[in-house]
């Protein structure tokens, strides 16, 4: 009853962060769990003012606008931080299932000129992006949570890590790494299972541009890595807070750290979904199974790039995705 209490109180905190105008652009319901809606999952390039890491913002003003989903105001200037993480995911009615879009994906956008997807976020906060997705691939989002590195990370170790495998092993310097005096981490990940804490496990989520790992063996390096890459990588973090959750082998350690983690899970995001419904889309996480990662055009050879550098996404391709996406 605490921990439920601890994640409820703060489920409603973080609602009241969300920018008015996001929330106006969304056409849920409070009632997740008995029939299926669709959430997006936002993460921007956004770092935190104090950190020393490339993009933080030069007023702490600007970085809570963006980190609450608003528009470009009040000096901040419109095109400067954009999505970094485009995910939707489908929760209820028995269902639990992902769609990534990969950021690079040429796009209309409400009011501008097109271009990349994720630049409907830079100039038009949350609600700008939501637009732009709906008209993008015919679809309705219902919620919306912003991500909170801070509290992501947080999160992952309240619940004791979480674990990806690998198909390949996986080096990366983060933000010029450990090493480069600007707040980054370096990665070193094995071929197979590894137990990665919140820093390396956001770490793992973002990586781009991985480097030569050390020894035998090919890696990620050699074989090539992409942003289909990177967001079968986001999805598998999902998963492994899910699976941490889930594990009933888990009980006795979620029993005791419950209200540590219930009052850090919702931290993770700035969301409309507040005490009611964020503890549905915990249940419908858990009652909806792992489907497989599902990418927008995970094959690159049907998604031309643009001379701009970004990716022509067919249509033909979107409405399948979509097809899946909604219907399983």
């Amino acid at each position: 009853m605490l921990s439920f209490l601890a994640f409820a109180v703060s489920a409603q905190l973080q609602s009241f962060k969300l920018s008015g105008e996001a929330k106006e652009a969304l056409h849920g319901n409070p009632l997740l769990l008995p029939s299926a809606q669709t959430i997006l999952v936002l993460g921007t390039d956004a770092r935190p003012p104090d950190t020393k890491e490339p993009g933080a913002p030069h007023k702490k003003k600007c970085f809570e606008q963006q980190s609450h989903g608003d528009a470009p105001h009040d000096g901040c200037e419109a095109g400067e931080y954009r999505a970094d993480t485009l995910m939707l995911i489908r929760a209820g009615g028995g269902a639990f299932r992902k769609l990534s879009i990969p950021r690079d994906s040429y796009a209309e956008i409400p009011g501008q000129s097109p271009e990349k997807i994720n630049a409907a976020f830079a100039f038009g906060g949350a609600a700008l992006q939501i637009k732009t997705i709906e008209q993008f691939l015919d679809i309705q989002i219902d919620h919306v949570a912003i991500v909170d590195f801070t509290g992501f990370e947080d999160l992952i170790d309240a619940v004791g890590g979480v674990e990806v495998d690998l198909p390949h092993k996986l080096c990366a310097d983060i933000a010029g790494g450990s090493g480069g005096g600007q707040g980054g981490v370096t990665l070193h990940l094995k071929q197979g299972e590894n137990t990665l804490d919140g820093e390396k496990a956001l770490a793992y989520s973002r990586i781009r541009e991985p480097s030569e790992c050390p020894g035998p063996g090919k890696s990620a390096y050699t074989l090539g890595y992409n942003d289909i890459d990177r967001e079968k990588a986001q999805q598998a973090v999902i998963n492994g807070i899910k699976g941490r959750l889930t594990d009933p082998l888990r009980v006795p350690y979620n029993f005791i750290k419950g209200p540590i983690i219930g009052w850090d899970a919702p931290k993770a995001f700035v969301s409309d979904m507040g005490f009611f419904t964020m503890p549905q889309l915990v249940l419908a996480a858990g009652i909806g199974g792992s489907a497989p990662a599902d990418v927008l055009c995970s094959n690159p050879n049907a998604c031309p790039e643009r001379s701009d550098g970004s990716m022509e996404v067919p249509e033909s391709l979107r409405r399948q995705a979509v097809h899946r996406f909604l219907d399983g």
